[in-house]
């Protein structure tokens, strides 16, 4: 995609992020639907049925994904190993954004915004159901979305992070929310760069087409949540 075509794309995608309520998303998945409202105590990580316990004390639960686990890349085929980590990344970056954005339903203050967690959650769980399909149907292991307990990537908030913007309400809540989700889409945003960097990686038609749409969506929603914190 060209870098024409692709500004043309956030540009619209920014309008309908801006103006429209979240659409269902028919491929979301019953793990990942959007949760209950979570009462006013709730941890973050409760917003995936994690306790804080579970995040320190057991690293690995709940994610099928071995820690610096192989990546075998059979002969002839399009994708390599910086194909395979990109997604297997990504599922965890996605997951911590879509704990956050479950942190809005009873804490944001701006109906804007709770729009657009709702929309972050719903089209970053279809994106992760994709990655999940692509990573199995190609032998490779593929993460949950437990995952962002015990992966960290850019732009990543730490649990000190995430637990402050869960205690927080109201227009505190917005604030740390537009700010750490920022930051959350400018690290995926790397990501993405990273991938197109490296040899030979994104010759997949799918694996290209999801980092194009991640680098699309995010930065066209970068732009949103930037407005909204410029507004007084």
């Amino acid at each position: 995609m060209t870098p024409a075509r692709r500004r043309a794309l956030a540009a619209g995608l920014a309008a309908a992020v801006a103006a429209c309520a979240p659409p269902a998303h028919p491929r979301l998945t019953p793990a990942l639907a959007p949760a209950a409202p979570a009462p006013a105590a709730a941890s973050p990580a409760a917003a995936d049925g994690h306790t804080p316990h579970d995040m320190g004390a057991m690293p690995g639960m709940g994610s099928d994904l071995p820690a610096m686990a192989p990546v075998p890349i059979p002969a002839g085929v399009l994708y390599t190993e910086a194909d395979v980590r990109f997604l297997q990344h990504m599922i965890a970056h996605h997951a911590q954004a879509i704990a956050m954005s479950r942190l809005a339903v009873p804490r944001a203050a701006n109906p804007r915004l709770l729009r657009l967690a709702q929309k972050i959650d719903q089209s970053q769980a279809a994106e992760i159901a994709t990655m999940q399909q692509w990573l199995r149907a190609n032998g490779q292991a593929a993460p949950d979305t437990a995952s962002w307990h015990t992966m960290t990537m850019a732009g990543m908030l730490t649990p000190a992070q995430m637990a402050e913007l869960g205690a927080a309400r109201g227009a505190a809540f917005d604030r740390l929310f537009l700010t750490g989700m920022i930051r959350h889409h400018e690290g995926a945003l790397r990501m993405v760069a990273d991938l197109f960097a490296a040899p030979r990686a994104a010759q997949d038609v799918d694996v290209s087409v999801l980092a194009n749409d991640v680098e699309t969506t995010q930065t066209a929603e970068i732009a949103v949540m930037r407005r909204m914190l410029a507004e007084p």
